[in-house]
């Protein structure tokens, strides 16, 4: 047993550490966090740099790095700032499906151009009526002629009105039993006809990040828009999941980090009653329950991510570092503000702002009720194979 990060791994680490700190300007943050814009300054540079991408193969732009690498990347991103770094983390969104089910010539066209910052990638599954149950869709994608016709609306769809691609969860079985075997992914550019993406606004946090509803009417595509197999799609996006639960993760424990940063930096330096707020045993203690939550918090993460570099893919393992991960994001940034009292609650002090992107980690990507569903199936499971 071995919890060592490999020296390349501390080096990537130690390079977005640095990245942020030189390139995360606290003034241009808070603009675009008024202004609900993307930092795409900032994405641009990343991107040449390889952070985006950087689990991608070299021969499609990326650093040839795994999961565990990609996480590191976006856990720093996250503690420097949790706006900018879930912003910049998603720029990729869904593009492992290209990656993992994706035709060679899919494979070149899209992840080259996202590991370069040409393209920024969506990935539509949510419906306005299943909402967590991807099992059901009224999306629906009929074969026409060589073309693939698709019509209904998906909604809070991440990156929806800046995306260039969308990987499109349809149902192409209306016969189906049950309905989610006839399922299949497409890719819809952008501009395509028939196609409409409707900012949601406003919204509590992640302002940097677009979130929008998704129409399709009529919009056609080539039949070579699919992804991997026809009527697959459901497995496809499940396996996905098991994937960027684990970056969902990642950006909760570096949110959860962030704040702990600047809760312990203002309880040594403010003082209280005549004494630094550290000194206080009640503050100490509020500082020992959140350090121990963020080292659990991080355990699981990254046994979750090293299990998938090692394909040891467990559903069970990646819901519960996404489920307790944003559960730890969400204790710890409460708990910052509360240390910083009347100042944690400006937004100069920036642990307000971490704490209502925290939020988000328990939400997207499946609720922590639906990690929990996963995490109860894989054990109950298991009892019924010991009876």
């Amino acid at each position: 047993m071995d919890f060592e990060l490999t020296q390349e791994q501390r080096d990537i680490q130690k390079a977005a550490r640095e990245f942020a700190q030189g390139e995360f300007d606290k003034e241009k943050i808070l603009e675009w966090e008024q202004t609900h814009t993307f930092p795409r300054e900032i994405w641009k540079k990343a991107s040449e740099l390889g952070f985006i991408g950087i689990h991608f193969p070299e021969e499609y732009g990326g650093q040839g790095c795994g999961v565990t690498d990609n996480i590191l990347t976006v856990e720093e991103f996250c503690r420097k700032d949790s706006g900018v770094g879930i912003a910049l983390s998603l720029a990729d969104f869904s593009s492992e499906l290209v990656l993992r089910f994706g035709t060679t010539e899919q494979k070149k066209k899209y992840l080259m151009s996202v590991a370069q910052g040409q393209f920024i990638s969506a990935g539509a599954y949510t419906e306005p009526d299943h909402g967590s149950d991807i099992t059901l869709l009224s999306t629906t994608a009929r074969k026409e002629r060589g073309s693939y016709l698709i019509n209904g609306t998906k909604t809070f769809i991440t990156n929806g009105t800046m995306a260039d691609f969308f990987i499109v969860l349809c149902q192409t079985d209306s016969e189906a039993k049950p309905s989610y075997r006839g399922q299949s992914t497409l890719i819809v550019d952008k501009g395509a006809k028939g196609f409409e993406a409707t900012e949601i606004m406003p919204k509590m946090g992640i302002r940097m990040t677009s979130t929008a509803e998704l129409s399709f009417g009529d919009v056609a595509i080539p039949a070579s828009s699919l992804l991997g197999e026809e009527n697959k799609g459901f497995y496809q996006v499940l396996q996905f999941f098991n994937e960027s639960r684990i970056e969902i993760a990642a950006q909760a424990l570096g949110i959860a980090q962030g704040a702990f940063d600047r809760a312990l930096d203002y309880a040594k330096k403010r003082e209280q009653f005549k004494k630094k707020l550290v000194e206080f045993q009640i503050t100490q203690h509020k500082l020992a329950d959140m350090a121990t939550k963020i080292e659990a918090a991080r355990l699981l993460t990254y046994n979750a991510a090293w299990n998938f570099d090692k394909k040891k893919i467990d559903p069970k393992l990646t819901s519960m570092a996404k489920w307790f991960a944003a559960r730890t994001a969400v204790e710890i940034t409460d708990e910052a503000i509360q240390i910083l009292g009347g100042y944690g609650y400006l937004t100069e002090y920036e642990v307000e702002r971490f704490y209502r992107d925290a939020k988000i980690t328990e939400i997207y990507e499946g609720t922590r009720e639906m990690q929990k569903n996963t995490i109860a199936s894989a054990l109950i499971g298991k009892l019924k194979t010991l009876e």
